[in-house]
């Protein structure tokens, strides 16, 4: 009998480049080698819109799209496949030992030793050493099933008790397992083809731990240059610790409280904690006694509005007036709006403010004078002014501005820096996904912004995927720059809050369909958001950050 024949069309910058007829079950990498393209720049393939390995054999009507080491795609490739090298490496000369990722810093990973206060050069000389053998080897980086009792058991005897625990709440008689030589670990998504691949990289020694340093996306034969975020590094810490006293470190800890029905008191210390963290700012605001105005900057979905409004009832009980006005307000207007790359408004950068406009008015106002601030209307992309919105601060008044330029020194020159108070929002988790498999703080952010969008801008799942990259580009410009010019910075993630933003989603993230070029983001996220036991909202609190994002909050906005 005949092999059946396949349809392959090869699709690029979204455009069809040719087509071929192969046979059933060929692996993509074979169709790839024979359309000529160059393999060693392809780290894993879309096919119809999802993000597959180069193995996969295709076995319908397909369009194929590689995914290049110099796209944001592939850098993912390359970064998780450059983790489950460190991992593999690790078990390899330190199998007594537990491997724990962090949260991403200075364009890496943070990683620790469990129960180890340090971590010394010379363990990091002998990772080195390990990693560079293991990539002179070019060894296979395969992919396989094994049955669940299978699984439990090698993750039992690999002493990665955090992996072992999240398998309690994976329905699956088969888990899938990425294996280097005799080492096995579970990643979610595509790895590349083997070890020879990864040789950029660079391993530093950081605080207690040390950092595994990723290539430049752009440019990925190079690293990125080294930024140290300090006050960053203190904060995750901190939460760090925090989770570590209250036994909740992974997302395994907290489908064990849901199971258990004792996660009511978990959202209690949650919401506590955080509050009490923002009661402290409050206080250094107050203690720096020439504090005039609160600047809060933060990249989107982090909680700007609700932590301003939080932060305006500690102030209120401390015996202050706080008066909130957005950046928003002074948006210049749509003719005066600098135009991005695509020609589309960039409302993003500095110059669609009315930078001018805003220091006089800071500086009337510290003066004792009246002024009006403005509004400014985004259907007609026009600014304009109301009796209503006149202002004039008394003795006990405080500013508070919320927008993304706040910490920039560029947006208030005219005001002495004694009179300012710079905060800084992250939405840090201190959960893991298990031992090796970090939750992303931009993930965070965008399963909040896609949940928020639909609620109140009646925007699809698909849409806020589609914008998201020119909002990451803005904040790589205009946010994350100026973190370290923070006089404080909050923590606006709350442990629980992917179990409840799952609720509204994912049921959105399924309404993308295969032949949306978002699909394959769609699809991630949902494989993501499944490591996470639901739960109702009817739990969170009125006043609680989360509510910004799935509505009905105490706070009017």
């Amino acid at each position: 009998m005949d092999k059946k024949k396949i349809k392959v069309t090869l699709i690029h910058e979204d455009k069809k480049v040719c087509e071929k007829t192969v046979e059933f079950a060929t692996p993509v990498f074979d169709i790839i080698d024979a359309f000529g393209l160059p393999v060693e720049n392809i780290y894993a393939v879309k096919i119809n819109n999802e993000v597959r390995p180069l193995d996969t054999p295709i076995q319908f009507t397909a369009n194929i799209e590689p995914i290049l080491n110099n796209t944001k795609d592939g850098s993912s490739v390359y970064r998780r496949s450059l983790c489950l090298l460190l991992a593999a490496a690790s078990h390899n000369i330190f199998p007594e030992k537990r491997l724990i990722v962090g949260h991403s810093l200075g364009h890496g990973y943070f990683y620790t030793y469990d129960n180890e206060k340090s971590v010394h050069v010379d363990v990091i000389n002998k990772l080195n050493k390990e990693m560079e053998r293991l990539i002179k080897e070019d060894l296979p980086i395969t992919t396989e099933f094994v049955s669940y009792e299978e699984a439990t058991k090698l993750f039992e005897k690999l002493g990665m008790k955090e992996t072992r625990k999240q398998l309690n709440f994976v329905c699956s008689p088969k888990i899938k397992i990425n294996s280097i030589g005799d080492f096995s670990d579970i990643y979610f998504g595509p790895l590349v083809r083997s070890t020879g691949t990864l040789k950029v990289y660079d391993i530093l020694q950081y605080k207690n731990g040390f950092l595994l340093r990723f290539p430049r996306t752009s440019d990925p034969e190079h690293l990125e240059i080294f930024k140290d975020q300090p006050k960053l590094y203190e904060i995750y810490q901190k939460y760090k610790e925090w989770g570590k006293r209250i036994n909740v470190t992974s997302a395994a800890s907290l489908n064990e409280l849901v199971a258990n029905r004792q996660i009511n008191d978990f959202i209690d210390i949650t919401e506590t904690y955080q509050q009490k963290n923002i009661s402290q700012i409050a206080s250094q605001i107050v203690a720096k006694k020439t504090a005039r105005v609160v600047l809060i900057a933060g990249p989107s979905s982090s909680g700007k509005t609700t932590s301003a409004k939080k932060l305006a009832l500690e102030l209120m009980a401390m015996g202050y007036t706080p008066k909130v006005i957005s950046l928003d307000c002074y948006y210049a207007g749509r003719d005066k709006t600098p135009l991005d790359e695509n020609g589309k408004p960039d409302y993003e950068c500095l110059e669609a403010l009315n930078v001018n406009l805003l220091n006089k008015n800071l500086v009337d106002l510290f003066k004792g004078k009246e002024v009006n601030i403005p509004s400014y209307d985004f259907h007609t992309g026009t600014s304009y002014f109301e009796e209503k919105n006149k202002l004039k601060l008394e003795k006990n008044d405080i500013l508070i501005m919320e927008g993304i330029h706040g910490l920039n020194p560029k947006l208030t020159p005219k005001v002495p820096d004694e009179y300012k108070f710079k905060i800084y929002l992250s939405a840090l988790t201190q959960l893991n996904l298990d031992d090796h498999n970090r939750v992303s703080t931009s993930d965070n952010r965008l399963i909040r912004r896609i949940v928020r969008d639909n609620n109140f801008r009646g925007k699809s799942a698909a849409g806020t995927i589609e914008m998201w990259p020119s909002v990451t580009r803005g904040e790589e410009l205009h946010i994350f720059p100026f973190q370290n010019n923070a006089d404080a910075i909050l923590n606006t993630a709350l442990d629980y809050e992917l179990s409840v933003l799952r609720v509204y989603a994912a049921p959105l993230l399924r309404q993308v369909t295969p032949l949306e070029k978002e699909y394959s983001e769609a699809r991630r996220l949902l494989t993501f958001l499944e490591n996470f036991s639901t739960i109702p909202p009817t739990v969170v609190p009125p006043k609680s950050i989360i509510r910004e994002f799935i509505g009905g909050s105490a706070f009017h906005y």
